[in-house]
Formats: C-alpha cells, sequence, structure tokens
C-alpha cells in the first residue's frame, strides 16, 4: 500500500508542482485533489485513512484558519501541512497553534517541500527554514478558544457556517446545499450553541479571529430562527 496525499488549492498549476514535489520525493504516493473547500470537505470524507493533506490556506471559503480548526475535530488523526504564500512568523506560528502539523512556503523548492512531507510523515513538526523559535505563543487565547469551538461542529454545520461566514441567507444556503430551509435554521440553532454565539452577526465576528483577512467574512442580515 502507497501512500495517500490530498492537495487541496484553488490554482490548478500549484496543486501539479506540489504533486510533482512530493511524488518525486515519496514515489509510492497516490493524490487525490480538491479545489474547493466543499471538495475538501467531500474528500476528507472519502479518504478518511489518507497519510498527509496539504491544504492552501487563502482558499476562497476557507475563512482562514477555520477550515483547519474544523479538521482539528473531525479527522484528528490527519496530519495537515498548511501550504501559503504569506509565510511570515506570525502566520506560521497560528498555524501550528492550530493544529498543523507544519507549513511550507510557496515559495519553497521542489526539494525543500519533498523533505518537509517526508518529515511530517515521520511525525516531525515541519516550519519554513529560519523560523525563530521565540514568540511560540503569538496566538491569543481567545483565538484559541474559537478553533475549539469550530472543532466541535459536524461537517454538515460547517458547511452552513461556511455559507454564513460569505453573508448568505438561510434560504440561499438551503439551495446552495439541496436541504430544506427549516434544516437550515435547525442547523444554524446548533451552531450559535456550539460557538456560544446570540445571534449570526456574533457568530461571523467570532470567526474574525481565525481569518488570514478579516474582509472576506460579512456579517449576514438576522434572520428570524
Amino acid at each position: 500500500m502507497g501512500h495517500e496525499f490530498l492537495i487541496v488549492d484553488d490554482h490548478p498549476l500549484f496543486r501539479a508542482a506540489l504533486r510533482g514535489a512530493v511524488a518525486a520525493a515519496i514515489t509510492d504516493g497516490q493524490f487525490f485533489e480538491a479545489d474547493t473547500v466543499a471538495g475538501l470537505l467531500e474528500l476528507v470524507e472519502q479518504r478518511p485513512q489518507a497519510d498527509l493533506l496539504l491544504l492552501d490556506l487563502n482558499m476562497p471559503g476557507a475563512h482562514g484558519f477555520s477550515a483547519l480548526a474544523h479538521l482539528r475535530g473531525t479527522h484528528p488523526q490527519l496530519p495537515v501541512i498548511v501550504v501559503s504564500a504569506m509565510d511570515d512568523a506570525h502566520t506560521v506560528r497560528q498555524a501550528l497553534a492550530f493544529g498543523a502539523q507544519g507549513f511550507i512556503s510557496k515559495s519553497a523548492d521542489a526539494a525543500t517541500i519533498g523533505q518537509s512531507v517526508l518529515a511530517a510523515l515521520r511525525g516531525d513538526l515541519v516550519t519554513p527554514p529560519g523560523l525563530a523559535s521565540n514568540g511560540a505563543g503569538a496566538t491569543d487565547a481567545a483565538a484559541l478558544d474559537v478553533a475549539r469551538r469550530i472543532s466541535d461542529l459536524t461537517p454538515q454545520q460547517y458547511r452552513v457556517f461556511g455559507m454564513l461566514c460569505s453573508g448568505q441567507l438561510n434560504k440561499q444556503i438551503a439551495f446552495n446545499l439541496k436541504i430544506a430551509e427549516a434544516t437550515v435554521k435547525a442547523h444554524m440553532t446548533a451552531i450559535l450553541r456550539k460557538l456560544g454565539a446570540s445571534n449570526r452577526t456574533q457568530a461571523v465576528l467570532l470567526a474574525t479571529h481565525l481569518a488570514v483577512d478579516p474582509s472576506e467574512l460579512k456579517a449576514p442580515p438576522e434572520e428570524a430562527e
């Protein structure tokens, strides 16, 4: 049995580059890919025994580290390497604090990517070369608490939450997920309870703790739940 790798990035050329870099280092690899957050959720459900997930941080709909936080709750056995062009020390430390096995900069060469993946498979924590060891506690307690709450959401609740953070109304979420609006309302009630939020706007504000770019998050109009 070879290694199973999941690659989730919305840029086809970069997915191909990652696949090539990993295949050069690990010749028995099988690759499964997705280019959306919805595809990511399906992929991890279909391949629960995968050896490693390479996850683009800046994918539309991922809302910063929320996708990583959710995966740590639903698939704690799946190691995740966050891949991003944003490779400053604070972003790297946040990724590790939220449960990533490692971080690879998009500026890394193929050999470095291959070595990073090999190290992660051994169970090592992978960081870009030259990352200073000081300041490891830079991620605040509030952000870690929000991450823990998001990790408690079921996959379907997380799908609804992601659409909520994109500013969609219940009827739009129902249409996109092909479920009844009453079902969306039930999910919304459970989401607010798990997040400790009193309304939809507060839930979106909590998500900003995990955002890389808070302007991506859109507070929706309040609806009767």
